[in-house]
């Protein structure tokens, strides 16, 4: 189902907590007559923010600024891609009058796990390529998965979208566009009534994981131990908040919530991964870090030295080959050598 993209701004009320007639306007500012939406803008800030913490962080796991780039140039088209192919071939009804209109992602129409699966083909294919300890990067980056994801479900605020069924309970919220939304396309529910703010459920759900998955990472000793557990509560929290959306995309006229089945089988994905590696007893290999192979080549530098060292140590206290075979050398003048020998004839022949 498509969005209603006809109101471009609208008052957002939550009534429950008494705050009414809050002014939304998707579009942040206007280049000329190029509109930036807000949506845009939450999209950018995730993939900055991510990008400069993994930067960050990487470091201490083995991994380099530059490692973090490269991923980064091909996630983000990656993400972007995944996340329009995926909708696309969930809803393509909606383009198969109009096939041009994929284009026009503007319009709206991405899908969250067409993302992270593609992004994830495309860091499989740069760590092959790169040769790189696939385990040990999955279990670095993966963490700002929920982080970027919790940032960038605010453009759904912003575009008034992505928002639940009818609701009571204190942080119900209501405008025109939800009203406008429901009355066309839900029959069975009140658009004077306030909705779930699924997209708020999600971004707390998300933050919620992005600290779990930082303690796991700390902790782990398996290869792609963070991406199971990503998988797993990702997919738990999900397949329940998914549930409560109006905008579902579904398979086909079977009534089944294509989120909600691929939630599902994340979460099983999630348990045969930890499954698999904890039965092979499989270790993480991290990258050694940069100051480690410093400190690595350092000491053996200096054992080199003091090895160098003490073999001439041995070599002095034990001696010239003289003395070490048993020979012994004397400045006494009385002491007949073969040298004095032969100078004492040559003397006698020049006498003669």
């Amino acid at each position: 189902m498509a969005l209603p993209v006809f109101l471009t701004a609208t008052d957002v009320s939550f009534p429950g907590l008494g705050l009414n007639n809050l002014h939304i306007d998707r579009v942040a500012f206007m280049l000329g007559s190029f509109s930036v939406y807000w949506y845009g803008i939450c999209i950018i800030a995730a993939f900055a923010l991510c990008i400069g913490l993994a930067m960050y962080h990487s470091k201490k796991y083995g991994f380099t600024p530059d490692d973090v780039i490269d991923v980064s140039l091909v996630i983000i088209p990656a993400a972007i891609i995944g996340a329009r192919l995926y909708y696309v071939a969930s809803a393509w009804d909606e383009f198969s009058s109009n096939p041009l209109s994929v284009f026009d992602i503007r319009s709206g129409g991405l899908a969250v796990y067409g993302g992270v699966l593609l992004s994830i083909i495309a860091v499989i294919v740069l760590a092959k390529v790169k040769k790189q300890p696939l385990g040990a990067l999955f279990n670095v980056l993966i963490v700002y998965i929920p982080l970027g994801q919790a940032i960038g479900r605010w453009g759904n605020f912003f575009n008034q979208e992505a928002f639940g069924t009818n609701t009571t309970l204190p942080w119900g919220m209501i405008s025109a566009k939800t009203s406008a939304y429901i009355s066309a396309f839900c029959p069975t529910l009140d658009p004077s009534v306030p909705v779930h703010p699924t997209f708020l459920y999600e971004s707390i759900a998300c933050l919620i994981i992005f600290a779990i998955l930082l303690l796991v990472r700390r902790h782990a000793k398996m290869p792609f131990t963070v991406a199971a557990a990503y998988f797993i509560l990702y997919g738990i929290a999900r397949f329940f908040i998914e549930g409560l959306r109006t905008d579902s995309l579904y398979i086909g006229s079977t009534g089944l919530r294509t989120s909600q089945l691929m939630s599902a089988v994340l979460v099983v994905f999630g348990f045969v991964l930890l499954a698999v590696f904890r039965y092979r007893g499989i270790p993480v290999k991290y990258p050694a870090p940069a100051e480690a192979v410093a400190a690595d080549v350092s000491a053996t530098e200096q054992a080199e030295t003091s090895s160098a060292s003490s073999e001439t140590d041995t070599v002095a206290e034990a001696g010239t080959p003289a003395e070490i075979s048993g020979e012994e050398t004397s400045d006494d003048p009385d002491t007949v050598t073969d040298e004095s020998v032969s100078e004492s004839i040559d003397e006698k022949s020049d006498e003669q």
